[in-house]
């Protein structure tokens, strides 16, 4: 009996709905779906991040996958000549050779990455490839080439003429001294995207987030210019030059590896994004650890941070002024000055 009272009385109350609206019945508007938040978004290190954030947004606004985004988007600057610190075209090392470092991560902790690569522009498809297809994390020098060819990447010669010219002006000093924000008036170019401006020599890191909320990041550089044989920084060390932890955050760095990888940069940032720091507070805390750290050194150095939370939300923070970043998502396409520690 009570169940047939209350079956009346919600026929009773649809069929009055029907007369208020001329026979359609409208739902509870809590009822209805609610459209999910557009957390979709792209960032990377540098000026030249912006051509490789459009490139990473073909594929999210698609509603593709952020791992896939992050590596479309990072082979724009490794296939780009004028970079002269990503793939083909980046600065070769003291004895002339172009050596590639990168990793990539994805949301469920897997990871791969190559050190000290040559011959091949794409270290970065190569670094996905050890990360789906082995089961190590690492490859490095003749047997990630080696692993490369087996898998169909072709053997070329990365050293450009131009980047030739420069190493082998260096030579006639052979000064071994890293450089911050580089305006290098060598490679300006007509067609240069910052004309007149600073040539940021360095790497590009790339985090994203996709329309199922999930991150992804990815790491490519040629490294420090001139810097001995077999050198490695921090951008292919899964926890220094990229960390991702699909529960918090994603975070990359650029700038002077060696005093990334002593902090383990990354995964500092993103453990303080885990504690409740804002991704632009967890990047300074991160900065503000390397002048602990060594102070002295830290005043000649450039390091730079750049991080992306769950929420959509992210920041950067630089030891010295000059590090810039590029955003893109469904509302915004800009390049932004990063804070930094000294001015």
């Amino acid at each position: 009996m009570i169940a047939t009272r209350r079956k009346f009385l919600q026929t009773s109350v649809l069929s009055s709905a029907a007369v208020l609206t001329g026979g359609q019945v409208l739902a509870d508007t809590a009822s209805r779906p609610q459209p999910a938040v557009d957390n979709r978004i792209v960032i990377s290190t540098w000026d030249f991040g912006k051509a490789a954030n459009a490139e990473a947004w073909k594929i999210l606004s698609k509603g593709g996958r952020a791992l896939d985004a992050v590596e479309a988007g990072v082979k724009v600057p490794e296939a780009d000549p004028s970079n002269r610190s990503v793939g083909y075209g980046g600065l070769p090392d003291r004895d002339g050779r172009v050596t590639l470092d990168a990793c990539i991560m994805d949301e469920f902790y897997n990871c791969g990455s190559v050190m000290a690569l040559e011959h091949i522009v794409h270290a970065i498809s190569v670094a996905r490839l050890v990360m789906e297809k082995t089961p190590h994390i690492v490859l490095a020098g003749d047997g990630a080439l080696q692993f490369a060819l087996a898998n169909g990447f072709e053997k070329q010669n990365l050293l450009t003429p131009e980047s030739e010219a420069a190493w082998r002006k260096w030579l006639k000093t052979s000064r071994y001294e890293p450089v911050m924000n580089v305006e290098n008036k060598l490679f300006r170019k007509e067609n240069d995207p910052m004309p007149g401006g600073p040539y940021n020599h360095d790497t590009i890191g790339m985090v994203a987030m996709d329309g199922t909320g999930n991150l992804s990041g990815a790491c490519t550089t040629s490294g420090m210019a001139y810097k001995i044989h077999g050198r490695v920084g921090d951008s292919p060390i899964i926890g220094a030059g990229l960390y991702v932890d699909n529960e918090v955050g994603a975070a990359t760095s650029t700038g002077v590896g060696e005093e990334v990888i002593r902090i383990v940069g990354s995964h500092l940032v993103v453990e303080l994004m885990r504690q409740g720091r804002s991704p632009e507070a967890a990047c300074r805390e991160a900065v503000e650890r390397i002048i602990q750290r060594n102070p002295g050194q830290a005043k000649k150095i450039q390091v730079g941070f750049l991080a992306l939370n769950k929420k959509g939300e992210y920041g950067a923070w630089a030891l010295q002024k000059g590090f810039t970043y590029a955003v893109k998502n469904n509302r915004e396409e800009n390049i932004f000055a990063s804070k930094s520690i000294y001015t």
